[in-house]
């Protein structure tokens, strides 16, 4: 089995001005770099990563990319720039020059316009992510599932992922329309939903149980070709650690056949991001 874990990241405190994540949470309150996690890949039998942005700015992303060609784990970046920004198709390209670089995500867990990704206004930016062969990783909570569903249909050609199955209410045992609105974004080819987040939107404590009526929801409705695992690291640490989700996971998708589980832990993030399985 090839395990690639299609959602980690790395960054430094300093060029964060003051940006999440705040000293209170002190267990990733630091620097993180590929030095730290490296061990870790080691450890788990990780072939490879995907790094995936944690800041609004495309010096952060063009930093996330120099330290991909200088690490060779680090299979893909999904980086970010500003998707309304009138001259966003150029900054697309440019981004989409870097061999690496396979993705894009806005932030919209933070935007105060929940149908933020749903304007009219995006469409030079999607048009050009489609045509430079990008996805889209949506870092969303359930209220923006509706809109994201609208611009999953508008854009039938572009990838999308959703980034931690939309973090869902693990911790009041509840789902809300969360239940619906993931099975009527599942039911678009287009849509493919990452394992990952779950553990820090439970209770502490948690174990695998609370996580399984969703992760089987999950499987049920985009099935293992369209489901990827990723670990979350390093705010993992804040709910358990690197190796506890990953025994987690395992257990989860313990009755699932090889295959399937091959794809979820490996192959569908060398597919859907469209990474080269022989050379890093």
């Amino acid at each position: 089995m090839m395990r690639i874990d299609a959602h980690q990241h790395f960054w430094q405190l300093a060029a964060r001005a003051g940006s999440w994540p705040p000293p209170s949470l002190a267990a990733i309150h630091r620097d993180f770099s590929p030095e730290d996690l490296a061990p870790l890949l080691a450890e788990h039998g990780i072939a490879g990563t995907v790094l995936v942005q944690s800041l609004p700015s495309e010096d952060d992303t063009y930093w996330m990319l120099a330290l991909a060609g200088q690490d060779s784990f680090i299979r893909a970046v999904v980086g970010w720039t500003d998707l309304m920004a009138p001259d966003a198709p150029v900054a697309i390209a440019r981004l989409a020059s870097h061999g690496k670089l396979k993705g894009l995500r806005p932030m919209l867990q933070d935007l105060d316009d929940d149908q933020w990704i749903a304007d009219p206004a995006l469409a030079p930016a999607l048009t050009a992510m489609v045509a430079q062969g990008l996805r889209l990783d949506a870092l969303v909570l359930p209220r923006h599932l509706p809109a994201l569903l609208r611009c999953a249909r508008n854009y039938p050609l572009l990838p999308m992922v959703i980034d931690h199955a939309a973090k869902p209410p693990i911790a009041d045992a509840a789902f809300g329309t969360w239940r619906e609105d993931m099975a009527e974004l599942a039911a678009l080819p287009n849509v493919h939903c990452k394992l990952s987040g779950l553990v820090t939107e439970a209770r502490p404590g948690w174990r695998a149980n609370d996580l399984q009526p969703y992760v089987r929801h999950v499987l049920d409705v985009f099935g293992p070709r369209r489901v990827i695992w990723g670990s979350d690291w390093p705010v993992v640490d804040l709910a358990g650690g690197y190796a506890a989700w990953l025994a987690a996971s395992v257990a989860l998708l313990a009755h699932l056949g090889q295959e399937d589980r091959n794809d979820i832990f490996g192959l569908n993030a060398l597919r859907f991001y469209g990474i080269n399985q022989e050379t890093p």
